[in-house]
């Protein structure tokens, strides 16, 4: 897939430079505000199960650069390597206890702070697939979604999360990477902020994908 940007509006050429300036004013208040969050949630993690406080994940980025994804280690230290949470048969027998409390608040999520500062993801972007999620990656190639920046959160987390097929999951991330502006970006935002406290359309199990 080419580097080149042509496939985006002129307009949202022009958004570019501000979503990026705004990734990292709110991901820099993030980790400064939610600092003490972040020490009593660690302590949390490193205090109820055996195994380091994060856990790194190589996952798929901008023109399909590979990175580490940053989070809150929420499944035990035995659980097989690199599988999405929808391949394991009882997924459940992995996650800690606070690990599920983490997961259902999406709290072992905001770690990637640090990955939207430096530049590997945005507040607002398809979640990155894992680097083994084939399907996904190529689906989403039909839509220009593997050309911009990852995010924290997506349009497509906003419209079904867990519960959706690769195909549409893959169209949606397509719909935002047509359409994304800063209204857009708020939209999102506010019900992902939304869906964190009421545990919407999150599933443990065979039809999680990442």
């Amino acid at each position: 897939m080419s580097n080149s940007m042509s496939f985006l509006s002129t307009r949202q050429k022009i958004y570019l430079p501000f979503k990026r300036f705004f990734d990292i004013l709110l991901s820099f208040l993030a980790i400064t505000v939610f600092s003490l969050l972040y020490i009593v949630l660690a302590i949390l993690v490193k205090v109820t199960s055996k195994g380091p406080v994060f856990f790194k994940q190589e996952r798929i980025g901008k023109n399909k650069k590979h990175f580490k994804i940053l989070k809150f280690r929420t499944m035990r230290i035995d659980t097989p390597k690199d599988v999405p949470t929808h391949m394991l048969e009882n997924p459940e027998q992995y996650i800690t206890k606070i690990g599920k409390f983490l997961r259902k608040t999406s709290l072992d999520e905001i770690p990637q702070a640090f990955n939207i500062f430096i530049g590997q993801m945005s507040v607002v972007g398809p979640r990155p697939a894992l680097y083994n999620q084939d399907d996904l990656v190529t689906e989403r190639d039909k839509y220009h979604a593997n050309d911009i920046r990852p995010g924290l959160s997506g349009w497509a987390q906003c419209n079904g999360r867990d519960t959706l097929p690769i195909p549409e999951k893959a169209k949606l991330d397509g719909e935002y990477t047509k359409r994304f502006n800063v209204w857009f970006d708020i939209r999102i935002i506010v019900k992902t902020i939304f869906q964190a406290f009421t545990g919407k359309d999150e599933v443990e199990g065979k039809k999680k994908d990442f």
